[in-house]
């Protein structure tokens, strides 16, 4: 008699959103796999609601992969496992600092080699600089990527933004007369269970090649162009600041908080009266270099590292 396969997921959720979608995707898989469900803790947990500064305060460490520590997992990390399910979310357009630092760990390299990982994402919509920072840990594990499905907020990126800061600062996420609910809608989690079938088909025949091009069927990750254009930007400009405000001391350091509310207001003057220029910028890049905008689309729609 077959055992039923083993399936770890790990995952760490401030607001629980993120363990909802885990639930959505990857129950519907009880019938068939073993599931064993893994909470990254800080060993300082980041508390929600975020304070304003303290939350910009986390970017240089989160942008330059030095998390904050998590506990030791309660899962063996020599245990065998047909599947690990990744779920996080980005801080900063990198990874969240439990997710980097799990990545990084011992036990999580021990747990993550050889084995297929699938990652799962609930996030606003600039998720491409984490996932690919994602995919280095992993392969540096030696773990093999075999799908990835992202949930996105899906309201103008402006009101997407606003409704987003209104939840992490007030702790406020439900609707208001103005403004959608902030986060994934709960139609797109509702709907995200239609990923289970795949999954479940590949556990069985383990042809780990066709999970995505399925997934991708499914609209598992859908991204617009001018995202990626975006996220260049962004990046580029998270990499600078981070070191700035770093050389002035660690986390909670007041010789850097300075830097801190500099970096803080810059970027709100970025979102809010730069964005709509580069907007037009972009547009000048998204007519005269569409191949080139397609072929990325398509990498990132993908698991493979360049």
């Amino acid at each position: 008699m077959n055992e039923r396969p083993k399936i770890l997921v790990i995952y760490y959720t401030q607001t629980g959103q993120l363990k909802r979608i885990v639930d959505t995707v990857i129950g519907p898989l009880q019938d068939t796999a073993d599931i064993v469900y893994e909470e990254l803790k800080p060993v300082q947990p980041f508390a929600f609601p975020w304070k304003k500064q303290t939350f910009y305060d986390t970017m240089p460490e989160t942008v330059l992969g030095k998390p904050r520590a998590i506990q030791a997992l309660n899962v063996d990390p020599n245990a065998h496992f047909d599947l690990v399910v990744l779920a996080y979310q980005p801080w900063f357009l990198s990874p969240s600092q439990p997710t980097a630092a799990f990545l990084q760990s011992e036990q999580g390299k021990r747990l993550l080699h050889g084995k297929p990982v699938i990652t799962l994402m609930g996030c606003r919509n600039m998720w491409l600089s984490a996932q690919e920072t994602v995919k280095g840990y992993l392969q540096a594990a030696g773990a093999h990527l075999v799908g990835n499905i992202v949930l996105v907020d899906k309201s103008p990126n402006l009101v997407a933004l606003i409704t987003v800061l209104r939840w992490q600062f007030k702790g406020k996420k439900e609707a208001t007369a103005l403004l959608p609910p902030a986060g994934v809608q709960e139609a797109d989690i509702i709907a995200s269970a239609r990923f289970a079938n795949p999954i479940r088909k590949v556990l069985t025949t383990r042809s780990w090649d066709a999970l995505q091009p399925e997934l991708i069927e499914l609209k598992a990750v859908e991204l617009l162009a001018p995202l990626i254009l975006l996220e260049d930007r962004g990046i580029r400009a998270f990499r600078y600041w981070s070191k700035f405000i770093s050389a002035k001391g660690g986390p909670g350091a007041p010789e850097r908080q300075g830097r801190v509310s500099m970096y803080r207001g810059l970027l709100l003057i970025g979102i809010f009266v730069l964005s709509p220029i580069a907007k037009i910028s972009s547009l000048f890049k998204l007519t005269f270099k569409k191949k080139e905008l397609a072929e990325r689309v398509e990498y990132y729609k993908g698991i493979h590292l360049r």
